[in-house]
């Protein structure tokens, strides 16, 4: 399967943990085909001082969705991350965003056939809801995956 992957820091030494994380992908999710260059924005959804250092990745691996799903939120763990995106209690629930040393979302996957793999579960939904929205992923997505 091939899954495009984002990865954003906005603490720390954020290329450097960046790095770290592709080596983290590599060595438990599967190889990691093409890398875009860094590319540098503002936070989204939220106020800080911190800028994101952010970039996209193809991930070639024979894991089922949920199981990337997993590794990647043990990686976060590992690389310092200690909670994720919360939602706000009530009617309408919304992400609540904040500052954080890395962050992995799986934005697309396709099977061996090149067929898109879907998914609308509670813990997870492919293509990421809002990736299209977001310059942060789309361009450098665009680096690495001409025509997504």
């Amino acid at each position: 399967m091939l899954y495009y992957l984002s990865l954003g820091s906005n603490l720390g030494e954020r290329e450097q943990t960046l790095r770290a994380a592709l080596q983290h992908i590599e060595q438990q999710i599967g190889s990691v085909l093409r890398c875009s260059s860094f590319y540098y924005s503002e936070p989204w959804g939220f106020d800080s001082k911190n800028t994101f250092c952010n970039l996209c990745c193809a991930v070639e691996s024979t894991l089922a969705p949920i199981e990337v799903l997993r590794l990647t939120q043990s990686i976060e763990r590992t690389l310092g991350r200690t909670h994720k995106s919360c939602s706000e209690t009530g009617a309408k629930t919304k992400p609540v965003y904040s500052d954080r040393p890395i962050d992995i979302d799986i934005i697309r996957a396709f099977d061996n056939e090149g067929a898109e793999i879907t998914s609308s579960t509670p813990l997870l939904t492919i293509p990421h809801p809002l990736w299209q929205q977001r310059e942060f992923v789309t361009v450098p997505l665009s680096e690495i995956a001409n025509g997504l």
